[in-house]
């Protein structure tokens, strides 16, 4: 039989414990609705209780939002045994759901709290009366439960034996110092199922020895029926695991039945990098840059004869697109897939001098996207095909207190242009300036901008050298990313951007 499986996605919560990560309150509500509404998770944990007037508001709108298409009870808040404050923090957000902190190691509930386990567990009774008597509905963390169960099983079992008959929809058993391996995961939840078959279980790990993932294959295997996770791994210290890795592994590795949209988990993800400011790494599975690009000249020519390379975890699934890198281990296959997705025709002869040309690139440690291809093309050939349009001159004026000012000068094909433009800083400018050129003289638009990134090499000097890497969408939704390099920040954009604009010259 299928089984399913409810995942809680808790970016929003133990995300922000991540150091330098605090979303803002309308940043809390996008992610709240493309998590819930496009992503399609089971639960999401927005909150702390009692954190701030300000956070109270945020989960007020998340709230708001949810009760309007029918989430509201997937919207869950973390809350404390404090018998009403946490209940009523809730209740005046619009919240319906409390998931009531408890200590699940007697070294915490000593020593922390220092109360005897008797008296924690008659103040978690009213709490989780008050909220009922509210129609609140409870989840209970048993926090620090991996450390826990290893050092006094029978303290876990005696919370438990407490709380089984009352109004609590899940137990949730943190690994929160993320101290588990699988082996362990496997047994302690094994037993906490086999001894209360009767109890929902949830289990939440911590990344801390890179084995969130495979702690949560172990747990669901063990019969756990909820996980926890983060996008893009959030969390305090080495984070959460993450909701991509978790979702594609129970669906391809364990057969599991999940109601995860994969088409939107890299959009959501990428909502997530520019709200939190931490960035996935370019291999991160299923997230990274660099994961549907065939590196190697003989993986390129094994999919070009026969898809030998292309396994279950295709780009497709994620709204992706294979690529094939240029560089100094490209081969044949390599360059005629990109030839062939550009819609670019070569003789053999002219292939071999560009695959060389590329080849020697990559030597020199260059960068090479398959949008500078066609200059090197046409460097190989020396061609005019990408020189449409060349800058003559730029002068940037900026001051403190006013917009930037352009004045700028380019030639398009063989006839020079001159106009001024003004904006937010020298950039800015500079394509106010080049849209008026280009709007009075060819039939040509600058794109629209989806991504601006600079690269500046670490411990470089003031006058180092800036690359500007700019990602488009072209008229026909295809995105396109150009670069430039110059010690001049603005001119390293400016030639990215002329670069697109010969492109579609």
């Amino acid at each position: 039989m299928t089984q399913s499986i409810t995942i809680m996605d808790t970016t929003l919560r133990d995300g922000e414990q991540t150091q330098g990560v605090s979303f803002a309150p309308a940043e809390k509500l996008s992610l709240a609705q493309a998590l819930l509404s496009r992503l399609k998770v089971d639960r999401i944990e927005v909150a702390s209780a009692g954190v701030s007037v300000g956070e109270q508001e945020a989960v007020r709108k998340i709230n708001q939002w949810a009760a309007d298409f029918e989430h509201l009870h997937q919207v869950e808040v973390l809350g404390f045994v404090d018998v009403q404050r946490s209940v009523d923090w809730i209740l005046g957000a619009g919240g319906k759901v409390i998931n009531l902190l408890t200590k699940g190691s007697e070294n915490h509930c000593l020593t922390q709290l220092r109360q005897s386990p008797e008296q924690h567990i008659e103040r978690i009774r009213h709490t989780i009366d008050y909220a009922h008597s509210k129609d609140v509905q409870v989840n209970v963390y048993f926090e620090d439960w991996s450390n826990g169960y290893r050092d006094n099983p029978d303290y876990v079992y005696a919370l438990t034996n407490a709380l089984a008959t009352l109004p609590v929809n899940r137990f949730m058993l943190p690994d929160t110092l993320g101290v588990m391996s699988p082996e362990e995961v496997s047994t302690s939840i094994g037993d906490m199922v086999n001894r209360y078959p009767q109890l929902n279980f949830d289990f939440h790990p911590h990344n801390d020895y890179g084995l969130a993932t495979a702690n949560v294959m172990a747990a669901v295997n063990a019969g756990a029926t909820g996980v926890h996770c983060t996008v893009n791994c959030l969390g305090e210290r080495a984070g959460n695991a993450s909701l991509a890795e978790v979702a594609v592994v129970l669906k391809d590795k364990m057969g599991v039945d999940l109601n995860i949209d994969e088409h939107h988990i890299v959009e959501v993800s990428q909502m997530v990098e520019s709200f939190s400011g931490k960035f996935v790494a370019g291999n991160t599975p299923i997230l990274g840059g660099d994961v549907f690009t065939q590196t190697a000249g003989i993986h390129a020519d094994g999919d070009k004869k026969g898809d030998l390379y292309v396994t279950r975890l295709s780009p497709e699934r994620f709204a992706r697109k294979r690529t094939y890198a240029l560089g100094k281990m490209a081969g044949k296959a390599s360059l005629e897939n990109n030839l062939d997705a550009m819609g670019i025709n070569l003789s053999e002869q002219d292939q071999q001098r560009v695959l060389t040309r590329v080849i020697e690139l990559g030597d020199s440690k260059q960068t090479i996207t398959p949008e500078d291809l066609p200059f090197i093309i046409a460097d190989v050939l020396e061609s005019a095909d990408m020189q449409h349009i060349t800058l003559q001159d730029c002068k940037t004026y900026s001051n403190l207190q006013h917009e930037s000012e352009v004045d700028l000068t380019v030639k398009i094909d063989g006839e020079v242009y001159q106009d001024r433009g003004t904006g937010n800083g020298a950039y800015d400018a500079f394509t106010d300036a080049l849209d008026k050129i280009l709007l009075a003289n060819t039939d040509v638009q600058r794109p629209h901008l989806l991504d601006y990134q600079v690269h500046i090499p670490r411990g470089g000097k003031t006058d180092a050298l800036t690359e500007a890497a700019i990602t488009w969408k072209l008229a026909d939704n295809r995105t396109v990313t150009t670069r430039g390099v110059n010690s001049n920040q603005v001119f390293a954009a400016i030639q990215a951007t002329l670069r697109v604009v010969n492109m579609l010259l």
